[in-house]
């Protein structure tokens, strides 16, 4: 049945510290994300391979987190505090990566700070569905504020690579040079990020375990994965996932070959070091997060997800087949109905499609796929296409988008014939 009476207002108080907490929450991972590859490629020397096992042991946690942190939020300990304290040792991890040079130690290092910040992603989203009145008029007037705080960061560190790490009168690979050692400041700038997230932390509202039937709540959790609509979302989200991760792999350097004749303009405006300019979709995110509690009480959800896909064969489309700058940048802005309409909504219809007691498990079990399998198998997507794509030394990115274009048709296509239609069902 559809639930339209009407819930109480979020008081100013719960929306700024939930608020807070999201900013801080995505600041911490953009900070540093963007810049990975160029920094352990630039500044550390590290192989595309050695890089590449970079990232999928940055998705372990992911992976982990559904049978730990649901475990243990759902279960043993409040989730405000199993929060204070990751983001307290993930401080501690993520600025030693600004120091070490090995590549086994990079990867160590990496690992460990995987298993502790990963289970959070999924944890500050069951903790605001649970203190939010109205979860369609309230998670995206919290959420957007975790989008703002990874544009904030994003430009924060291509405006200070532009200030403190781009030398002038030298040659280009001087500059080059400098803005990748450079890059080792948004490790620092996570850390102390992370720090004020897990001091903040123990000032969120008290989320105590819930008493489930069933020891386990991550197995209890896949039994309710097992039915409708959860099991069509969860099978989309693989192959969304892995589109997802495609889109991260290649923009920047694709971005990149049209930049010439605007870069001054655009540094001015987003800095240096490419992970500023990518931040224009999460600025066409925040739009859309904002538009959303307008009009999930208004149109089903398989109508916003239907959006969402066809967003993301739209940006692949254009990709593929555009060469003017203008057109190029309103694709990258396709990432706001990306990411709106069917990741935000996907963990909105995860909530309600669950009962009380396993939604923090059944979070961190959609975080699996979005953040850890999809990471993985995404990224290997990504390489083995690019080199199927690369003629005579030269990447034909017209082959190379034209994949995830029709990998999203599909998704889009398998969406309306098997996923269920109408409105929501209010869970327990």
């Amino acid at each position: 049945m559809i639930d339209d009476s009407p819930a109480e207002p979020m008081s100013a108080g719960l929306q700024f510290r939930l608020s807070l907490m999201m900013f801080l929450q995505y600041a911490i991972w953009g900070a540093w994300l963007p810049i990975l590859w160029p920094y352990l490629a630039g500044t550390r020397g590290f192989d595309a391979g050695q890089i590449s096992m970079m990232f999928a042991v940055g998705a372990v946690g992911a992976i982990v987190a559904p049978f730990i942190a649901g475990q243990i939020a759902d279960r043993w300990f409040s989730t405000e505090r199993f929060l204070a304290i990751s983001h307290l040792l993930g401080a501690v991890l993520i600025w030693q990566l600004a120091e070490i040079e090995t590549y086994w130690g990079f990867l160590a290092f990496s690992l460990l700070y995987s298993l502790v910040y990963s289970p959070t992603l999924s944890l500050t989203n069951s903790l605001a569905f649970h203190h939010l009145p109205d979860r369609d008029r309230d998670f995206g007037k919290v959420r957007v504020w975790g989008t703002i705080g990874w544009v904030a960061v994003g430009i924060g560190i291509g405006q200070w690579l532009l200030a403190k790490h781009t030398p002038t009168g030298v040659s280009e690979a001087v500059v080059a040079a400098a803005q990748d050692a450079g890059r080792a400041d948004a490790f620092r700038l996570s850390g102390i990020l992370g720090a004020a997230m897990g001091v903040f932390c123990f000032l969120l509202p008290h989320t105590p375990p819930a008493q489930g039937s069933q020891k386990n709540a991550s197995l209890e959790a896949l039994g309710e994965v097992r039915r409708q609509p959860l099991l069509t979302l969860f099978l989309l989200a693989v192959p969304v996932s892995c589109i997802h991760q495609f889109y991260f792999v290649h923009t920047s350097g694709f971005l990149s070959t049209f930049q010439t004749d605007a870069a001054d303009t655009i540094n001015q405006i987003f800095g240096v070091g490419g992970g500023g300019l990518m931040t224009i979709g999460q600025i066409s995110e925040i739009a859309v997060l904002s538009l959303i509690p307008l009009v999930a009480k208004k149109v089903s959800r398989k109508t916003l997800l239907a959006v969402g896909l066809a967003a993301y064969a739209g940006r692949m489309a254009i990709f593929a087949n555009v060469t003017s700058v203008p057109l190029l940048m309103a694709g990258v802005a396709l990432h706001g109905l990306c990411f709106g309409c069917f990741i935000f909504v996907a963990f909105m219809i995860v909530d309600e499609e669950t009962t009380g007691d396993i939604r923090a498990s059944a979070q961190s079990l959609f975080n699996l796929v979005i953040v850890g399998i999809g990471i993985i198998v995404g990224s290997l997507i990504a390489g083995e296409t690019a080199d199927w794509a690369t003629i005579d030394g030269k990447l034909d990115y017209t082959k190379l988008f034209s994949v995830p274009m029709w990998g999203a048709l599909g998704c889009l296509v398998i969406l309306a014939l098997a996923y269920p239609g109408g409105r929501k069902r209010v869970a327990a």
